[in-house]
């Protein structure tokens, strides 16, 4: 099916040389986060290749704040672009910087106002040219805020919305005041337009997650697309009636991709929120888990694919899919591989949104908490294979050692067998893949010149389950609980436990801030944790005094209001990120917990598959190596090689795309849970990561490290 005429691909051809770089021979850059506006993680660069890559040598270091102090968890995610000689990035304290590729030296660095930092998971910047060099320009984000800089000088462009900034939480229908949103991916482009998604919290009172493009000079909007749909909207019909008012969530916070000459943007969408609990959201709820084709010029729908209808298990589609070109018997067919958390890519005609290969409706569970409805069918992937396990018995619990068996049988005596997509109720159930995929916000590789595409994946399961709370609305200690159960108890545990190493345990509480300080980060936010807005002044206090009684074991001493029988009521909540482990904290299943695989798009089949990542103190104990919890992608190039960081162990690895076999590996000075990067200066080929470090329990970096080969003599 062609949905778009000669002339607008010819029209859309000369809009990407408008809108793009020229690139010399001698200067080959990464234009964007993901290489390219298709997302596809190739570099056509292979000067660096099977037979050399044992020679790359460390080219320059650049320590992005070398005079601050870090945070203890690092957002920074950050896949560099290059344009010309010019490096592009940001640091752990929101700062963009730009560098010389070529030797690591710093050009300029811009710091935002401290009112306009917020929480960010940065994962990149993104470049506008236009047809005039002079307006080159660097869109970003900080906290709520959409930002311009000049991209030669890094001065803030004051005639860009209001001062320099726009604020994304204007234009949602709601009070800005009450939204707490930003933006961790990079916003994509299409001509004179910047289409931005969005991050949102994840319980009830959250911001709608809709799509909007704004000029790139301007800062105006110019459209908006309603992932949870209004009155005579399609899809409206999928949700209550009065639904867009209220609910949030069906936000793209894990990127997007264009396809240029067509004119389309895709986007995938996570859950709508609460995550957990869809009382107030009864049907499908369109755009929620959903890679939709949207007109880039007009945000008009041009097709969909729900992956997940009602979501209640945190199953986004979490990053932005790869538009590949597969050549099978001499044809070429355009697609879209979208990778999921569910450890499934789905693949879809890109003109059509059809699935390539067939997609079940298979039935499901249904929930066991009075009340509740869940959908009673999901979709199914049969090809391509999953990339991650799905499957899981008590022959599957891991046997590292005899102890961590035992541990984690214990656990699994108490939930029920795994089945798919059971919903969370009453009984722990598990999650596999866990909350955290699968595939998370990394993506995958493609090799257009082979089919495979390339993706890394953690096999760690998780238990979920939801649990009843007695609420009196009259009581304020009763307010209290509720509110930071349905609010903060996901993250932090019911007990004040935390859920290591995500989120701090907030045991003790009382001893290390005031209720005032305390207040302070619900209201603003910090670190991962987002600000509270929606709620109102009351909720907030009635859960901090909450949270201090409790974890001073005071709350018998708060006085209650007096008590009325009829305003008791039972709320169910959910329990928490609990992750399935050992005793040790290693996952409950057996290895490989972490991996990588080429998947071959033409058929469906399988490649090859190794394990991603070692546990040096298992290895030293005989145990082979099993793979690592990984954040990150993969880049491939035409020089045979996988290029890839991601693992909890703080290595970057290069592989043999062909099979797998390990060719390079260097130890980093944090863990690079970025995507790395491949670019050429001067007809020289580099390779530079981020190491950024700060989650799964590693040290925070705020380190760029490039790599090359070294120079030849001259003749």
């Amino acid at each position: 099916m062609q949905l778009f005429s000669v002339r607008h691909r010819l029209l859309a051809s000369l809009l990407i040389l408008a809108v793009q770089p020229v690139q010399s021979q001698d200067h080959i850059g990464w234009r964007t986060t993901g290489g390219d506006p298709a997302s596809s993680h190739y570099s056509a660069l292979d000067q660096v290749n099977r037979d050399n890559v044992g020679e790359l040598r460390l080219a320059w270091q650049y320590h992005s704040a070398p005079s601050a102090t870090l945070p203890a968890s690092s957002e920074l995610q950050v896949n560099p672009i290059v344009i010309g000689d010019t490096l592009y990035g940001r640091n752990p304290l929101h700062n963009v910087f730009a560098l010389d590729a070529a030797t690591g030296a710093e050009r300029w660095t811009f710091s935002p106002p401290a009112e306009h930092v917020g929480l960010s998971n940065m994962r990149g910047v993104t470049y506008w040219q236009g047809e005039h060099r002079n307006n080159a320009r660097i869109l970003f984000t900080s906290g709520h805020f959409l930002m311009a800089l000049n991209a030669h000088t890094g001065a803030l462009i004051d005639s860009f919305g209001n001062g320099g900034r726009v604020d994304l939480r204007t234009g949602l229908g709601r009070d800005p005041e009450l939204l707490s949103i930003n933006s961790p991916s990079p916003g994509v482009l299409f001509g004179d337009l910047i289409i931005m998604g969005s991050a949102v919290t994840e319980s009830a009172g959250a911001a709608p997650g809709h799509i909007r493009a704004y000029n790139v000079i301007s800062g105006e909007p110019v459209w908006t697309f309603h992932t949870i749909p209004q009155p005579g909207e399609f899809g409206h019909d999928t949700w209550p009636e009065a639904a867009w008012e209220y609910a949030g969530g069906a936000n793209a916070w894990a990127g997007m991709s264009v396809d240029v000459e067509r004119g389309v943007v895709y986007v995938p969408t996570g859950s709508p929120t609460p995550d957990f609990d869809g009382s107030r959201r009864k049907g499908a709820n369109l755009f929620g888990n959903t890679l939709l084709a949207l007109d880039a010029r007009t945000g008009k729908r041009l097709w969909h694919y729900q992956t997940v209808h009602h979501d209640l298990w945190d199953r986004d589609l979490s990053s932005a899919p790869a538009l590949v070109t597969v050549m099978e018997a001499g044809e070429t067919r355009d697609l879209v591989a979208q990778a999921s958390k569910e450890g499934v890519v789905y693949l879809l005609d890109r003109d059509t949104g059809e699935p390539v290969f067939p997609i079940e409706e298979v039935p499901v569970p249904a929930s066991d908490i009075p009340g509740t409805w869940s959908y009673p069918t999901q979709p199914r992937v049969t090809l391509p294979e999953p990339f991650a396990r799905q499957t899981m018995t008590i022959d599957d619990l891991t046997n590292i050692t005899p102890e961590a068996n035992a541990a984690a049988k214990k656990v699994w005596q108490q939930a029920h067998d795994l089945v798919y997509l059971r919903p969370p109720g009453l009984r722990k159930s598990i999650l596999l893949p866990g909350f955290y995929g699968g595939a998370n916000w990394g993506g995958g590789a493609f090799d257009p010149a082979t089919n495979l595409y390339y993706i890394n994946a953690t096999n760690a399961p998780n238990i979920i389950s939801m649990e009843p709370v007695q609420v009196n609305r009259g009581s304020t200690m009763d307010v209290g609980e509720f509110v930071f159960r349905e609010q903060c108890s996901g993250c932090h545990g019911v007990n004040l436990e935390g859920f290591y190493p995500y989120a701090p345990a907030l045991t003790g509480v009382e001893q290390r801030l005031t209720k005032r300080e305390a207040m302070a980060i619900v209201t603003s936010g910090k670190g991962r944790m987002m600000p509270f807005a929606h709620l109102s002044q009351h909720e907030r206090d009635a859960a901090v005094d909450y949270l201090f009684a409790y974890s001073a074991n005071t709350l018998a001493e708060i006085p209650e209001t007096e008590q009325d029988a009829a305003e008791q009521e039972t709320v169910y909540v959910f329990a928490g990120y609990k992750d399935f482990v050992d005793e040790r904290y290693y996952p409950a299943i057996k290895p490989p917990w972490g991996t990588l695989t080429a998947i071959n798009l033409a058929t469906g089949k399988h490649q090859w598959q190794i394990p991603l990542g070692e546990y040096e103190e298992l290895s030293k104990e005989g145990i082979a190596p099993t793979g690592t919890r990984n954040f990150g992608g993969p880049v491939v190039t035409a020089g045979g090689l996988l290029i890839i960081a991601a693992t909890s162990d703080e290595k970057l690895r290069i592989f043999d795309k062909a099979n797998g076999t390990l060719l390079w590996e260097y130890a980093l000075p944090a863990a690079g849970y970025a995507t790395p990067a491949t670019y050429a200066i001067k007809g020289r080929q580099y390779i530079v990561i981020t190491a950024s470090g700060g989650k799964l329990g590693t040290a925070t970096g705020d380190q760029y490290l490039a790599f090359t080969l070294p120079e030849q003599p001259a003749n």
